[in-house]
């Protein structure tokens, strides 16, 4: 009798679990879609840029898509005590967590890589900026960002002297580095040098890729503890269901 409750806890623990583990796949789902949508922050300006991000977006969405549905089996097998479901929920999301710490330890040893990446895009994208060609998005969001985190330039507003625009100029940079500018307009300006924001862009937009990537961190490491309860529960139900019933199996 007290086993037999133990199993209705573990099984019902084993749902409410997997039913959290397809919440969090979603939302691994929606912010792969994000990053490939986003057309107004940082995002946009490495898209234009580098395929890596896009490649990295395509992977949280196949990723997200697939916890979804080991979320489901785990759900249906634990509900309907089917082993062979359960057995196949506890190999894929084995599976799922030694990739996911692969990962983790991958892209904290190229973090050095990711950055110098970064910084070799936004310089190119300043070298290339000109607003008179035809519009690009990710220089639109480049002078979003200036004129939002205040700053000009990567190091500083002196990057600006790389563009051929620009040269050896001091009175001619992008209007979105100018501190009085009340929105962010693309194009050059006619301006000084001490009207223009004095800090550099790296410090704040690392800022705000640090941020952004705490939110993935969290939400992987939320992902992760799911899914160790989700392997644990797996295991002794399974080991405590004595027959395979097939009837129980939902028909469609």
């Amino acid at each position: 009798m007290a086993s037999g409750g133990c199993m209705k806890v573990t099984k019902y623990f084993l749902f409410l679990f997997n039913l959290l583990f397809f919440i969090l796949g979603a939302v691994i789902l929606g912010f792969g879609i994000w990053i490939l949508v986003d057309k107004t922050s940082f995002i946009s300006v490495l898209q234009d840029s580098s395929s890596s991000l896009k490649t990295g977006s395509y992977i949280l969405i196949a990723v997200g898509g697939f916890t979804m549905v080991m979320g489901f089996l785990g759900c249906v097998g634990a509900v309907n005590e089917v082993r062979c479901l359960l057995g196949l929920y506890f190999t894929f999301l084995l599976l799922i967590l030694i990739l996911q710490i692969v990962a983790g330890v991958l892209i904290y040893f190229q973090k050095n890589t990711l950055k110098s990446e970064v910084s070799s895009v936004i310089h190119k994208l300043i070298v290339d900026y000109n607003p008179s060609d035809t519009p690009k998005s990710a220089e639109s969001t480049w002078d979003y960002i200036q004129y939002n985190l205040k700053c000009c330039g990567w190091i500083s507003y002196q990057n600006w002297t790389e563009n051929p625009n620009v040269g050896n100029h001091t009175d001619y940079f992008p209007c979105s580095c100018v501190a009085n500018n009340t929105r962010a307009e693309s194009g050059f300006c006619n301006t000084t040098v001490s009207a223009l924001y004095p800090a550099g862009c790296e410090a704040q937009v690392e800022g705000w890729l640090q941020d952004n990537l705490a939110i993935i961190l969290g939400v992987c490491v939320g992902v992760a503890v799911i899914e160790l309860i989700g392997l644990i529960l797996s295991i002794c139900l399974c080991r405590n269901i004595q027959n395979e019933d097939y009837t129980k199996v939902p028909k469609y």
